[in-house]
């Protein structure tokens, strides 16, 4: 699946051209970013795209015009494209890692590399150790001290991929597993499976008869770009996304236990593997043994967790958290599934920073089967995303009510808006157009530098407003790339549990926030929640998986989440 290797060096290529500040160069940033863009959040793989219909498919994705999907058909029958080296030879920086520091731009970037030789993460650690920064035009100490925070945010996350990245890739490869006749069975296992929220690597378990063949395929994939261990049960590649990946090939009577093994964190399989030596058994990843060494026919397992009077635990739970100790009392609870979301209540359009129209967002969710979605564009002070005034937004309401009527009732499109939460936590639209909305989400965009004391009071004097439906993406973190501004979310969930304000789970996958974590704090509250995908374009409402997986590590329940309503239950809630 090369969707992520493309969209990285359309990335790169979008930074070099926009060193040189032209009309047309302008123009192509613009053309690559967007296209960048389509690539990085495609769920399907981009070859097959290409495969099932050539160069016009490629030209039917949004934000690719024929000249970029010409480099992409390039890129698939060459690997390479003859503009991104020529760019790379004049500017040899890495780009793809510099960019992802707080702070660094490609301007700076360059300013960096002309004034001290800054062109990797390596140099830039050097030249903030020897503070020659600070002394740098457009730079100073407090913009030396940002790049040192944003260095060491990466070192933490340093080799993990997020989630939305992973998942897709790991999901082709077991595709191309089954679609290869050679294996019974496939699935993710490991973190993946877990659905947490950045990946170390991925972890696939197969059923074969055939297993050296299936290594020599697995080995032989487009997504490999290297065999770093290889033999007729396990192999270790390295893929060409930046990540390893195992595969094993596993007897069926062992395979529910090796799935079992290879999903839990290493606490929860522990304290499983106790509670098997408790009942005289033992418990591995090749299978539940009596105490005369004998393997138990179980299979899957549901059956491995049933022998030891445990109840299964769902995938996204298995991080001892307390889930072991649940599964002993029988009371685990049933979570929130993806098929029991009705509906989105946070989507943008292109009348702001989204890509695609109105109309358009509705053919997309009435294809993902949804009853309503909430369209909730930015507002006047996010003026990087081409924020709405009232006025705007009273204009655009009318042509939302006439494509509702339109759609004769096939799907609800429910009139709001993403507002911003000013600073000193006053609010960015006019109350008497908040009063006509179907659904108002605040969220702060801006003066991420308070501190936490001020953070809290700004954000509670919105919730306080009672003008605000949820809260969208309440810690404002980045995964991988900024952190949460400081806050007392304890104090804001009091307001919220005050106000009868919904917290957001945004499914985006490089926020999916709130976290899982967060998700447990919050429901000691009497609060409800949403998950919105933060939909900018129509392939972005798929996202909707991962804040459900986000929210099933929350252990949360169909009753808590308020776009699982019918509709009409929806808008009563609303009303209050």
């Amino acid at each position: 699946m090369k969707n992520k290797i493309i969209a990285d060096m359309f990335d790169e290529m979008a930074s070099m051209l926009s060193i040189d500040e032209t009309a047309s160069s302008r123009f192509e940033v613009n053309a690559y970013k967007k296209a960048a863009l389509t690539l990085a959040t495609l769920q399907e793989p981009i070859e097959e795209v290409y495969a099932n219909g050539g160069i016009e498919a490629l030209m039917g994705l949004p934000g690719v015009g024929k000249g970029l999907a010409g480099k992409i058909e390039e890129f698939l029958k060459t690997g390479r494209i003859e503009k991104y080296d020529l760019l790379k030879k004049k500017y040899p920086i890495d780009f793809k890692s510099l960019t992802l520091i707080e702070g660094l731009g490609p301007k700076k970037i360059v300013a960096l590399y002309r004034a001290l030789g800054v062109k990797d993460l390596e140099s830039l650690k050097k030249a903030i150790e020897s503070h020659k920064i600070r002394s740098l035009p457009g730079f100073g100490e407090k913009s030396e001290d940002v790049l040192r925070k944003g260095m060491e945010l990466l070192s933490t996350s340093k080799g993990r991929m997020l989630l939305g990245d992973a998942l897709p890739v790991a999901e082709s490869i077991v595709k191309k597993l089954l679609e290869s006749g050679m294996v019974e069975k496939a699935m993710i296992a490991g973190s993946t499976r877990r659905m947490r929220e950045t990946v170390g690597d991925l972890d696939i378990l197969a059923i074969s008869k055939r297993g050296k063949e299936v290594m020599d395929f697995f080995s032989s994939i487009d997504d490999v770009e290297s065999i770093i261990v290889k033999g007729d049960t396990k192999t270790t590649v390295w893929l060409n996304i930046g990540l390893s990946c195992d595969l094993r090939v596993i007897k069926p009577e062992s395979f529910g236990a090796a799935l079992q093994y290879f999903t839990g964190n290493k606490e929860h399989n522990i304290k499983v593997r106790k509670i098997a030596i408790k009942k005289g058994y033992k418990l591995n990843e090749y299978g539940i043994f009596d105490k005369r060494g004998k393997i138990l026919p179980f299979t899957g397992e549901e059956s491995i967790y049933k022998k030891l009077d445990m109840q299964y635990m769902p995938p996204e739970m298995r991080e001892d958290r307390g889930e072991v100790e649940l599964s002993l009392e029988h009371k685990i609870p049933k979570l929130i599934e993806l098929s029991d979301i009705r509906g989105d209540l946070h989507t943008h359009t292109k009348e702001t920073d989204g890509a695609n129209t109105i109309e358009e967002m509705a053919d997309a969710a009435m294809a993902l089967k949804r009853e309503y979605f909430a369209t909730t564009n930015h507002t006047k002070s996010l003026r990087i995303a081409r924020g709405m005034n009232e006025n705007q937004f009273r204009e655009f309401f009318k042509h939302v009510d006439k494509l509702n009527d339109a759609l004769q009732g096939r799907i609800k499109i429910l009139k709001g808006a993403e507002m911003d939460i000013l600073k000193d936590g006053s609010l960015d639209l006019d109350e008497s157009l908040l009063k006509e909305m179907d659904c108002v989400l605040g969220a702060v965009h801006s003066a991420f530098n308070m501190n936490e004391e001020e953070m809290t009071n700004r954000i509670i004097k919105a919730l306080d407003s009672g003008r605000i439906h949820i809260l969208a993406h309440p810690t404002g973190r980045v995964i991988n790339g900024r952190e949460a501004y400081p806050l007392n979310l304890e104090k804001v969930l009091e307001a919220a549990e005050r106000n009868n304000v919904i917290m957001e789970i945004n499914a985006f996958p490089n926020r999916l926030d709130l976290s899982d974590t967060n998700i447990m704090l919050a429901s000691k509250y009497k609060v409800l929640f949403s998950i919105g995908t933060d939909a900018h374009r129509t392939s972005h409402m798929q996202f909707m998986r991962y804040g459900v997986g986000t929210a099933r590590r929350g252990w949360l329940q169909k009753k808590r989440i308020v776009n699982a309503l019918p509709l009409t239950d929806l808008q009563k809630l609303f009303s209050r």
